[in-house]
């Protein structure tokens, strides 16, 4: 009879994980992320127990749920608290709940200004950690972001999530240091940690995705007579490029009978730099939009220009619904230059103007692309990341489960 090592063993059953997530699960914006992970990687048959702050948006019943931020009916609001001091309580209450656990969990999935504490108890019982990397080294954020608005003229809100802080920095870069991986979700993001100084090894490839039930196709035929429509999706900022986005499009053939919808909420400062341009009659100010999904699919290409991104989740979304990315090399790789899509170095206005004004002229590259960024989006929904990430707690357990293994596979064969 064959002997069954530990290493094998680990692998026929599921992976235990401890999600930690220190804001609003099933919230906006990366809450949003959050929840399609932790539901994704227990449906890819991972076992997970999550923590959260609250909770916006109900789980299945087999992922179990603790709030660290609540008791009952009583809830902290993140306000009273400010950011750093409720991610410090939440990595503090799940630092307990770890030594609670200790045996139960087989890796633990932390969240950045919540895992301090949670890191280092990790550590101490032997746990692997990994820390999501939902943007760009944070350093380098702040850097390139500070150095684009000193160009423009622009001043950053104190509150903006990009304005230096030294402490979130300081605290971020601590928990870099004692997570034993980092998942980054996009080649770019590997890039500027490896620019840092991170070697390969700690740096571990995943995906983010989209809900195919909100994010698909629309039917409608090729019209080389009507306009192009362009779209930009997401908060107006400094960071996303917006700027480079009219200035191209300005420049290009395709403005004189085609539209550009901006869909997003400008920072008062930046509005005040572009409002000659945004006073165009080709440009269109939507502000904020529950209706996403059915501007993609009305819409011929998605832009964005951005100069520091994690994954660019709205290029993947457009990408199902039909509308074809042209997006700076900042943003996700699932869009490849002249397949799905055109890419262009970051602040080169020059090659977005061309890009544009080639899909103005060329509807039937447009169609091409169009056709081709479905069938790629299509690899890339949350169920595919949630094998995704699956596979990347794998990897992070799977030294320690070869270790084990191999000494325990050694005694087996010392009593064959």
């Amino acid at each position: 009879m064959r002997i069954i090592n530990q290493s094998e063993s680990a692998n026929r059953r599921p992976i235990r994980v401890l999600h930690s997530f220190p804001l609003k699960l099933g919230g906006p914006r990366i809450c949003g992320i959050a929840w399609h992970q932790v539901n994704g990687v227990a449906d890819a048959g991972a076992e997970v127990r999550a923590c959260a702050g609250v909770l916006c948006r109900s789980l299945p019943a087999q992922i179990s749920f603790y709030p660290t931020l609540s008791w009952g009916r009583f809830r902290i609001p993140y306000r009273v608290l400010g950011r750093i001091r409720a991610g410090a309580l939440h990595d503090y209450r799940v630092s307990r709940k770890v030594e609670q656990l200790a045996g139960q969990i087989d890796l633990i999935h932390t969240w950045p200004l919540g895992a301090l504490r949670t890191l280092k108890t990790a550590a101490k019982l032997g746990i692997p950690t990994v820390l999501e990397r939902c943007n760009a080294h944070t350093r380098f954020a702040y850097e390139v972001v500070q150095k684009e608005c000193d160009r423009l003229g622009v001043p950053l809100p104190p509150d903006h999530e990009h304005f230096y802080n030294r402490e979130i920095l300081c605290r971020e870069e601590e928990e870099y240091r004692l997570a034993q991986r980092l998942l980054c979700p996009s080649d770019f993001v590997v890039k500027t940690f490896l620019d840092q100084g991170f070697p390969p090894e700690k740096l571990l490839r995943h995906i983010y995705g989209f809900d195919p039930k909100v994010y698909y196709p629309g039917d409608r035929e090729p019209d080389t007579k009507r306009g192009l429509t362009m779209l930009f999706v997401g908060v107006c900022a400094v960071r996303k490029g917006v700027h480079f986005a009219l200035d191209a499009w300005l420049q290009s053939a395709a403005h004189r009978n085609g539209v550009f919808q901006i869909a997003g909420e400008f920072l008062p400062a930046y509005a005040q730099k572009l409002s000659s341009q945004l006073a165009h009659p080709s440009v269109k100010v939507l502000g904020h939009r529950t209706d996403v999904a059915d501007l993609m699919r009305k819409s011929d290409i998605l832009v964005l220009p951005s100069i520091e991104e994690g994954f660019g989740l709205v290029v993947v979304e457009a990408m199902a619904s039909g509308c074809v990315p042209l997006i700076s090399n900042a943003c996700t790789d699932i869009c490849q230059h002249m397949e799905n899509g055109l890419v262009h170095q970051v602040g080169d206005v020059k090659a977005l103007t061309q890009h544009i004004t080639l899909l103005h002229e060329n509807r039937d590259l447009l169609e091409k692309f169009r056709a081709a960024s479905v069938r790629a989006a299509a690899g890339a929904t949350w169920s595919a990341a949630g094998v995704r990430l699956l596979q990347a707690y794998r990897e992070a357990t799977a030294v320690k489960t070869r270790l084990q293994g191999g000494i325990e596979h050694s005694e087996d064969l010392a009593l064959v």
